[in-house]
């Protein structure tokens, strides 16, 4: 039986393939697709590449409107093969030509992929980029610390890569003080500098690192903070000094290899 109470005669072709629908709905359908398949692309672009983890927004498109059309047909009878074969074709085939226009084409790249976004410079946070990639201060730490990096005066650059992860170039000798990363901030929190006798403070909003000279650098200069804390070159105690590259995504690290900074 169908879902209306009609008794379903098995081995029906015509009724397999077309339904009840004259042949002109498949242009309908072909409409249909293309305009559901632009508007998701779209939403999964403004959604932004911390929610998409490690699928670019094409490949996300393509797993939810492959796995969209495939799945009625195989279970409801009142799904016609040929309307899903057709989403099936149209969504591979918008799939190609993206495919090869991003290959040629840089605008489109950036706009299906977007681009890679520098969070970290020297040491130094970037806040606007931070809110850019929808990354909290905490989530940047996160991706740090299982790269290996303890303060932000090894990371000579950090990159917000499309496909969602971050690429860390590190100091290749020993690091200058920089803002602590571990232990966890949530666990405990760096202590506050609230008078003489450090020689280097870092800002806990950026990580610039200013020398004390007797007083507090207050504001920061770079961010406009006022809460500073003492930098330190090891905040776990014992040697210092890496080099290399990683690339680690939501999940953890992916890999590495070796790497310095571009000038």
């Amino acid at each position: 039986m169908s879902g209306g109470g009609t008794e379903v005669v098995p081995l029906d072709l015509a009724r397999m393939f077309l339904g009840d629908f004259s042949p002109l709905f498949l242009a309908e359908i072909a409409l249909r697709t293309v305009l559901i398949f632009g508007w998701l692309l779209l939403l999964l672009r403004w959604m932004g590449k911390r929610g998409l983890a490690q699928l670019s927004p094409l490949e996300l498109a393509i797993v939810i409107g492959l796995g969209s059309a495939a799945g009625d047909p195989m279970f409801y009878p009142e799904v016609p093969l040929a309307h899903a074969m057709l989403v099936l074709a149209l969504v591979v085939g918008m799939q190609r030509l993206l495919a090869w226009l991003v290959i040629r084409s840089e605008v489109v790249e950036t706009f299906v992929e977007g681009a890679p976004v520098e969070l970290v410079r020297d040491g130094v946070m970037s806040l606007a980029a931070l809110e850019r990639s929808n990354l909290s201060r905490e989530d940047l730490f996160e991706r740090l610390r299982v790269a290996g990096v303890r303060q932000l005066g090894e990371v000579q650059r950090a990159y917000f890569e499309q496909d969602g992860n971050l690429s860390v170039f590190v100091c290749p000798q020993d690091a200058p003080p920089g803002l602590p990363v571990v232990p966890p901030w949530d666990l405990e929190p760096p202590p506050l500098v609230t008078g003489k006798g450090c020689e280097s403070l870092a800002c806990l909003g950026c990580g610039t690192v200013r020398r004390g000279e007797g007083q507090l650098p207050s504001p920061c200069p770079h961010c406009g903070g006022t809460a500073w804390t003492p930098a330190t070159t090891d905040p776990l105690g014992g040697g210092a000094g890496r080099g290399g590259e990683s690339r680690l995504g939501l999940g953890g690290a992916l890999g590495g290899s070796p790497g310095t900074a571009p000038g």
